[in-house]
C-alpha cells in the first residue's frame, strides 16, 4: 500500500466534521437504534436519580437533622439508599440495553468489511498491504464497537448530566451557579484544541499499528527465508524502529491528553474553591442557608465524575472517529469490477475465446509509457489448446488475467462465446472460466475443500464430490494426499505451507480441473514439478482437455507440446500464430524463446547445453524437412488416389 493511502485519511473523510464522520455508522447501527436509545434513556435516568440526590440530602440536613428526629433521619437515610439502588438498576439494564445490539453491529461491520474487500479488484489489493487490511478488520471495528457500547453513551449522557446539574446549581444560588459554569469555559476551549492535535495523533498511531501488523504477517510467512538467510537480527532492527515509531506516537498522545485532563482535574478545582469561599460570604450575608450549601457541594460532587470523564470519553469519540474514517476508506473505495445491470447469459457454452483489440495498463502507469498489452488480437477455437510463450516481461501473466476479468481490458474488449465477459455475471463468468496459477494458493482447510473450492454446488461429501475430487486429483498426480496423516481430510495448514511446491501446485491443478470448466486459463502451473511427474501431469491433462479450451503460459518445451497452436507474445503483442513446426520456421524470435526455454530447462534438469546460432538455424532446416516430407506424403496419396 502506498505511503499515501496509509498514513492519512481520504480527502472525502478527512473534509468531515467528527459527528458527520461517524454519522456514517447509522446505518450499521439503525436495526438495533431502539436498544441504543433503551440504553441512552437507562443511562440519563441514572444520572438524573444521582442529581435528585443532593436535593434530598438538602431536605434532610434542613429538617431532619436539625430538629433531631431519628424515625425522619432513618427515613431519609432509606430515600438515599433507594435512590442509589435505583441509580445501580439503571446502570445495569444501560450494559443489558447495550452489550447485545453492539457486538451485532461489531458482526454486520465486519462481515460487510470482508465481503466489499472479496469484491473490490485485484488492483485493490496489489495497493493495500494485508496488516493494514487485518488492522481495520480486526482493531478498528472492535474499537468502534467499545465506543458505541460505552464511549457514545456516556459522553451523551454526561454531557446532559452536567447541562442539567448546571442548571440546578442556579437553585441555590446565581453566583455559585455562574462561577461553576465561567469555571468551565477553559476546558471548552481547550477541548476544542485538543480534537485538532489529537485526531492526527490517532490517525497516524493506527496506520502506523497497521505496518507494524504488515511486518509481523511478512516475517512469519518468510520465516524460512529469513533463517535460511541469517537475517532475523535484521527483520528484528526493522520491527524494532517500526515499534518505536509507533511508541513515541502512542507517547504524544498520552501527553495531549495527559495536558486535557490537567485542565479537567485543575478547573474544578479552582471551581470548588471559589465557590466554597463565595458561599461563606453569601451565609454571612444571609443570602443563602447552611443546607443550601451542603446540598450545593454535593451537587457540585455529582457532576465531578461527568466532568473528568469528558475529557477520556472525547479522545475516544476521536479515536473511533478515526478508526471509522479508516474503515471508510475501504467501504467508498470504488469498485471498477462488477456486475452488469442488465447481464448477458450463455445458455450452452462452447468455450471460444477471443481477444479483440484488447489493451491493458496498470492505474499507476505514467502517461508517456506504452501499455503493456497493446492490441491483443487472439481466437482460441472451442476445445483448442493456445500455449503463449513469450520473453520475461512480455506480459504473458497479464493477458492471463482478462478472462475471468480479474483486471478489466482497458482498451479492446476479450469475449466467450460472441459475449463481452463484462456483460456476464462474474458468477457465470467464473464457472464457465477457471484459472491455475504458478503461485499455487491453498487455504487453511482440508484437501477436499481445497480441490473443491470451484464446485459450490456440490456437496464435498457426497458420492459425486468424491468422485470429482478423486478424478482432479489423479490428473494432477496428486496421489501422495493419501499418505498424509489423515488422507483427503487433512487440514494442510495456512497457504499450504506444510506441502511442497510441487504438491501445492498439484493439488491448485486439480482444483482448477474439478472446477469442470468450458475456459481453463494455466499459469505455467506445472513450473515446480519433477520431470517424470510433469510427464505423467501433461499425459493426464491431454484426455481433460480434449473438450476443454485452454489458454497455458508455457515456460517449457514440454508444455509447448500440448498446444494445437502456440502464440507469440512480443512487447505487448501478439507477433505470431501457429503451430510449433509453423513458428520455428517463420518466426526468429519464436526461435529465439524456444531456445531460451530450453536452456532454462535443461539447466533445471542438469544436463546444461549451450544452444547456438547454428542450431537455431539447424532446428529451422529440420522444421523445413518436416513439413516438406508431410507435403511430399500428401501429394503422393493424391496421386495414388
Amino acid at each position: 500500500m502506498s505511503s499515501s493511502s496509509s498514513s492519512s485519511p481520504s480527502g472525502a473523510s478527512a473534509s468531515l466534521s467528527t459527528p458527520a464522520a461517524l454519522w456514517r455508522l447509522a446505518p450499521f447501527v439503525k436495526p438495533v437504534v431502539w436498544r441504543f436509545v433503551g440504553g441512552a434513556a437507562s443511562a440519563l435516568a441514572a444520572a438524573v436519580i444521582a442529581l435528585m440526590i443532593p436535593i434530598v440530602l438538602e431536605e434532610i440536613v434542613r429538617g431532619p437533622i436539625q430538629t433531631g428526629e431519628l424515625s425522619l433521619i432513618a427515613l431519609g437515610a432509606v430515600a438515599v439508599f433507594a435512590l442509589g439502588m435505583g441509580e445501580a438498576v439503571m446502570v445495569w439494564l444501560r450494559r443489558w440495553f447495550i452489550l447485545k445490539p453492539a457486538t451485532e453491529v461489531e458482526y454486520r461491520m465486519r462481515t460487510e468489511l470482508y465481503a466489499r474487500l472479496q469484491t473490490l479488484p485485484v488492483a485493490f489489493h496489489d495497493r493495500w498491504q494485508s496488516g493494514q487490511l487485518l488492522s481495520r478488520m480486526m482493531q478498528d471495528i472492535g474499537l468502534i464497537r467499545r465506543w458505541l457500547s460505552f464511549g457514545l453513551i456516556l459522553l451523551v449522557v454526561n454531557v446532559l448530566t452536567i447541562i442539567i446539574g448546571s442548571v440546578l446549581l442556579f437553585r441555590w444560588h446565581w453566583l455559585l451557579g455562574v462561577i461553576f459554569l465561567v469555571t468551565g469555559i477553559p476546558m471548552w476551549i481547550r477541548g476544542y484544541l485538543f480534537e485538532k492535535r489529537y485526531g492526527v495523533l490517532t490517525r497516524r498511531s493506527q496506520d502506523q499499528a497497521g505496518d507494524l501488523a504488515t511486518s509481523v504477517e511478512e516475517s512469519v510467512h518468510g520465516i524460512r527465508v529469513l533463517k535460511a538467510f541469517g537475517r532475523g537480527k535484521h527483520a528484528l532492527n526493522r520491527f524494532t524502529g517500526q515499534a518505536e515509531t509507533l511508541r513515541e506516537t502512542e507517547m504524544s498522545k498520552a501527553r495531549s491528553v495527559g495536558s486535557l485532563w490537567f485542565f479537567l482535574d485543575l478547573m474544578p478545582q479552582i471551581a470548588f474553591g471559589l465557590s466554597l469561599m463565595s458561599g461563606i460570604w453569601l451565609i454571612s450575608q444571609n443570602l443563602i442557608e447552611l443546607p443550601e450549601l451542603f446540598a450545593f457541594f454535593a451537587m457540585a460532587t455529582v457532576l465531578r465524575w461527568p466532568i473528568e470523564s469528558i475529557g477520556f470519553l472525547f479522545s475516544f469519540m476521536l479515536d473511533a472517529r478515526t478508526a471509522t474514517d479508516r474503515v471508510f476508506d475501504i467501504f467508498s473505495e470504488k469498485n471498477s469490477i462488477t456486475d452488469p445491470a442488465e447481464p448477458s447469459h450463455i445458455d450452452v457454452p462452447r468455450g471460444e475465446l477471443v481477444f479483440e483489440g484488447a489493451r491493458f495498463r496498470y492505474q499507476d502507469a505514467g502517461s508517456a509509457e506504452r501499455d503493456l498489452l497493446d492490441g491483443i488480437d487472439l481466437t482460441l477455437r472451442p476445445g483448442e489448446t493456445m500455449a503463449l510463450v513469450g520473453l520475461t516481461g512480455s506480459g504473458k501473466t497479464t493477458l492471463t488475467t482478462l478472462p475471468t476479468r480479474l483486471y478489466d481490458v482497458t482498451g479492446g474488449r476479450v469475449t466467450l462465446d460472441g459475449v463481452d465477459v463484462r456483460d456476464l455475471s462474474l458468477t457465470e463468468l467464473r464457472t464457465h472460466i477457471a484459472m491455475a496459477f504458478e503461485d499455487a494458493t491453498l487455504f487453511s482447510a482440508s484437501v477436499r475443500e481445497n480441490v473443491l473450492l470451484g464446485r459450490p454446488e456440490l456437496d464435498v461429501h457426497s458420492d459425486e464430490g468424491e468422485r470429482t475430487m478423486r478424478e482432479a486429483l489423479d490428473v494432477a498426480q496428486a496421489g501422495f494426499v493419501d499418505a498424509l496423516p489423515e488422507g483427503v481430510e487433512t487440514v494442510i495448514g495456512e497457504e499450504g505451507l506444510s506441502l511442497s511446491g510441487g504438491q501445492r501446485q498439484r493439488l491448485a491443478l486439480a482444483r482448477a480441473v474439478a472446477a469442470n470448466p468450458r475456459v481453463l486459463v494455466l499459469d505455467d502451473p506445472l513450473s515446480a514439478l519433477d520431470v517424470d511427474t510433469e510427464a505423467l501431469v501433461e499425459e493426464a491433462l491431454r484426455h481433460v482437455l480434449v473438450d476443454t479450451t485452454a489458454l497455458i503460459v508455457a515456460h517449457r518445451p514440454s508444455t509447448v507440446a500440448l498446444a494445437d497452436r502456440v502464440a507469440l507474445l512480443e512487447s505487448g503483442r501478439i507477433t505470431a500464430v501457429g503451430t510449433h513446426s509453423e513458428l520455428l520456421k517463420t518466426s526468429r524470435h519464436y526461435r529465439h524463446v524456444i531456445s531460451s526455454l530450453e536452456a532454462d530447462e535443461a539447466a533445471r534438469t542438469g544436463a546444461i547445453e549451450i544452444i547456438t546460432d547454428d542450431d537455431l538455424e539447424a532446428a529451422e532446416k529440420a522444421a523445413r524437412d518436416n513439413d516438406d516430407t508431410a507435403h511430399q506424403g500428401d501429394t503422393t496419396k493424391e496421386v495414388q488416389a
